[in-house]
């Protein structure tokens, strides 16, 4: 299976694939010869599409070269599954999102999952299962790009907890979600999110 890798940016997405889309709507195709991604950066916001391909014969290459052009934060988090059969999803800045956050100095990806999780949720966890995937996003930081690296894990814990939101981190609800009722969080959350969600 060809490499694929979807970069967030605000409500657009640049889609660094070596394989050209049949179908794909609202999409503009880049060339990857004289591709820089600042100055795809800045155009962005001018240009009416929401989807870009960059078709790249290694699409791996690809991408570590647009990570030696900006600053990257990898950060860690959880799709957290309950002992009833519910997922737990947090409430951030006005919109549902999963809980993670940034790695610590020499911290190991999936501790930070853990630690950042149980944090922001006020919970605890009772085991950590597999990586499910890595999102990508990009936001401002003065001014700045800076890449998100997000590294995603299954893990479970006990429903019966009382849940506490990290108001400091803009977190104003902790919920736990039946899969039938992901709908509610779907309409109202961000791309990356679903990636992880749709993945699972």
């Amino acid at each position: 299976m060809a490499q694929k890798y979807n970069i967030y940016i605000n409500q657009k997405c640049l889609i660094i694939t070596s394989i050209k889309p049949d179908d794909a709507l609202d999409h503009q195709l880049i060339d990857d010869q004289d591709f820089d991604f600042l100055t795809f950066y800045k155009a962005l916001s001018n240009n009416p599409n929401a989807k870009f391909y960059l078709i790249c014969e290694d699409a791996k290459i690809c991408f570590k070269t647009i990570k030696t052009k900006i600053r990257v934060i990898e950060a860690a988090g959880g799709l957290v599954h309950s002992d009833e059969d519910k997922y737990l999803f947090i409430k951030r800045n006005g919109r549902w999102d999963l809980p993670k956050g940034k790695l610590e100095l020499n911290e190991k990806k999936k501790d930070a999952a853990v630690r950042e999780v149980e944090e922001e949720c006020g919970l605890k966890i009772k085991s950590l299962g597999i990586k499910l995937l890595k999102t990508y996003h990009v936001y401002e930081i003065k001014g700045k790009p800076v890449l998100k690296v997000s590294h995603w894990y299954a893990m479970e814990a006990k429903s019966k907890q009382k849940l506490v939101p990290q108001l400091e981190e803009g977190i104003t609800e902790v919920k736990w979600f039946k899969k039938e009722d992901w709908g509610i969080v779907r309409a109202n959350t961000y791309s990356n999110i679903l990636d992880v969600i749709d993945d699972h």
